[in-house]
């Protein structure tokens, strides 16, 4: 192979992996936000799970895409293990399309093609256009490139080193972990198998060494998931472990298949008899959904099995059991007055937790605690839950008639759920400043810091007393709440002026004068949701 041949066959990589990607971000860009809503709405149906991973990665063209979907869904609490697992089992069977599209010789039209999405996008206005534009333009890239990788491996069926590596795969394991390796470094199934799969139509491997191929892909393919959990909860690590299961049981599935029934890959070849291509893409398919028809019916032995390579520990459970409603439970089937307490009794417990949680903020940034900062923005997912879990219940009851009097403390109640809400996000600000401070190596001076300690208490003190407003209904305590809010207020604007005159003389540095100031805002912001959670249901 010379050198330009070389550079050729890079280009072409190139070229395929970027009109992948930019077919991808067209069909993203087209669905919009319908592709989060459909993930979102993935039930506990596994079926219907596993059929929602196929449409979505057939939409989206990419298994890994979908499967840091997920991730981000279950770290959140949207989405539970359970009804990850059917989701990332289809995502499997959605990628092998890929390979199904490049198994037609295309190159031919793939100019036209790219010229057509071009113009689409260059000269039309329609958002809608644009984006069609940018879906053919990444298909004729990614057909351009395969043609360009097509050329330029043609001369290594002459190369004696090159022939002399391929020996190498003759052994299945090796051939599998080569898979596994290649697939890895491109962080894409179907991109790999398609290489694979260009490399068969040219002659250069056989068809037994591609099966072996596309069975260590498919382990290959969780190294993006496995990158991107590293940053998630415990629950989103889980997430990808799941995916990791998967695929190593669907290889020693796959592995043990045509060991103990080498005639069954025969029967796919003959699918397609003389269509190298096409029986390499059958293949991807084929093994792709077996897998999840093998595997679907031990997912909660699979789940379980997640929960041991990664342990649920005590904080877990009580985070689960806090996401959970408890008062508002088939609230359909309730008179409009109990529906109305029960929505109020779970903005009580909700407001609690936030109120613990900005408790918990305001030690772990004096403390310096990560894990409590941690704590404290799974808090944060919690009460978010639980706000959208509770609004949607009061979007319900108002769409169901009652007297004017409960619609009002409906509507109240929705304004509460948001003052919590933003509560419990300054909460997570403080514990973010924490980590900042530290990272940024900040300093203040103990008249700084003893003046965050003093706002902090009187603020913690606010959102106490309003909160045993709103749930006793005393409104003769009001005065009091509002007296405790302008005693922050007042706090507040004495404690910047102060720190304003220490940082001209050099007693805290620039970094620590601006998290004292964002600091003290957000507890001030957190005194004045207080107070609004104070006069909620007061009737002027």
């Amino acid at each position: 192979m010379t050198l330009y041949e070389f550079f050729s066959l890079l280009g072409g990589v190139g070229l395929f992996l970027y009109g992948m990607s930019i077919m991808s971000t067209g069909l993203k860009e087209a669905a919009g936000s319908k592709l989060r809503t459909i993930l979102e709405k993935a039930t506990a149906n596994r079926f219907a799970a596993v059929a929602v991973g196929v449409l979505v990665t057939l939409l989206i063209q990419s298994s890994s895409a979908t499967d840091m979907m997920v991730i981000s869904f279950v770290n959140s609490g949207l989405m539970t293990l359970g009804q990850a697992i059917g989701v990332i089992m289809g995502a499997n069977i959605g990628t092998t399309v890929t390979a199904q599209i490049t198994a037609f010789n295309l190159g031919a039209y793939a100019p036209v093609i790219l010229f057509t999405g071009a113009m689409m996008c260059l000269f039309m206005k329609n958002n809608t256009v644009k984006h069609i534009g940018t879906i053919l333009m990444g298909f004729g890239m990614l057909f351009t490139g395969i043609t360009a990788i097509k050329a330029a491996i043609a001369p290594l069926s002459q190369s004696a080193g090159f022939i002399s590596f391929l020996s190498t795969l003759e052994n299945p394991i090796v051939a599998v972990l080569f898979g596994v390796a290649f697939t890895a470094l491109l962080q894409s199934s179907s991109s790999s198998v398609v290489i694979f799969q260009a490399f068969t139509v040219q002659g250069l491997i056989g068809y037994n060494m591609t099966v072996y191929l596309v069975i260590g892909a498919a382990i290959g393919s969780v190294t993006p998931n496995i990158l991107a959990s590293l940053t998630t909860n415990r629950n989103g690590k889980r997430t990808a472990v799941l995916n990791l299961l998967f695929n190593l049981i669907r290889a020693a599935l796959m592995l043990a298949l045509i060991t103990i029934f080498p005639g069954f890959t025969e029967m796919i070849q003959n699918l397609t008899p003389g269509d190298v291509g096409h029986q390499v893409a059958n293949t991807h398919t084929i093994f792709a959904t077996l897998a999840v028809l093998l595997e679907l019916p031990f997912a909660n032995a699979i789940v379980a099995l997640s929960r041991k390579v990664i342990p649920v520990l005590p904080e877990e459970n009580r985070a689960i059991e806090d996401r959970q409603l408890k008062y508002l439970v088939q609230a359909e089937n309730l008179p409009s007055a109990v529906a109305i307490h029960q929505a109020k009794l779970e903005l009580i417990r909700m407001g609690k937790i936030a109120r613990d949680s900005l408790e918990r903020s305001i030690t772990c940034f004096f403390n310096q605690d990560d894990r409590l900062a941690e704590n404290v923005i799974e808090t944060e997912d919690t009460v978010d839950i639980l706000t959208d879990k509770i609004q949607e219940h009061l979007i319900a009851f108002r769409s169901r008639g009652y007297a004017p009097r409960e619609e009002s403390r409906i509507s109240q109640f929705m304004l509460v759920a948001s003052d919590i809400e933003r509560i419990s996000d300054y909460a997570e600000n403080i514990a973010e400043y924490q980590g900042e401070f530290k990272a940024r190596k900040a300093s203040m001076s103990e008249e700084a810091l003893q003046e965050l300690k003093t706002i902090a208490e009187a603020s913690l003190k606010s959102l106490d007393f309003s909160l045993g407003v709103f749930e006793s209904e005393d409104f003769d305590d009001l005065p009091e709440a509002e007296a405790l809010e302008q005693k922050v207020d007042d706090l507040q604007t004495t404690f910047i002026n102060a720190h304003i005159q220490r940082l001209m003389s050099d007693r805290c540095s620039p970094v620590g004068g601006v998290i004292f100031t964002d600091m003290i805002n957000d507890l001030e912001r957190c005194s004045d949701h207080a107070v609004n959670i104070a006069f909620a249901l007061y009737d002027h």
